[in-house]
């Protein structure tokens, strides 16, 4: 095999699953009654898969969020990042979907959601909800 030829590469598309795989109903949360505050949880093993070449996406993740009620279980939150490993979808709507499930399931007096992409052809890519902005 020649290693300088990728032509074996060109076209090809990995399968992956739909966005009907995310796990939501893995998120738990416990009540809340403290003072106001501002809690981030952060992990940089956030991973969906770009539907267009079937490549994996990894980006750090960050939740950024003042509790109303509820704070979500962080096991559970793990379980639910972890679904999308082999979804397919867009860096942009993966963002939105993941803010859109969290405000859900916590109903926030604030909540932000970001993702951070890895480098793919030399384009950085950072994705932000904030729900001051909606």
């Amino acid at each position: 095999m020649d290693v300088t030829d990728t032509s074996y590469a060109e076209g090809r598309i990995l399968e992956f699953d739909g966005p009907e795989k995310i796990a939501v109903h893995l998120l738990k949360t416990f009540p809340y009654s403290g003072p106001r505050q501002k809690i981030l949880y952060e992990t940089r093993e956030f991973s969906a898969v770009c539907p267009f070449s079937g490549l994996p996406d990894y980006a750090c993740f960050s939740l950024e969020y003042i509790p109303a009620e509820h704070i979500v279980e962080l096991k559970s939150l793990k379980y639910y990042i972890v679904s999308y490993r082999n979804v397919g979808i867009f860096q942009e709507p993966a963002t939105a979907r993941l803010y859109q499930d969290l405000h859900s399931l916590l109903a926030p007096q604030w909540l932000k959601v970001k993702t951070v992409y890895n480098v793919r052809g030399g384009i950085d890519a950072t994705c932000e909800v904030d729900s001051a902005q909606q």
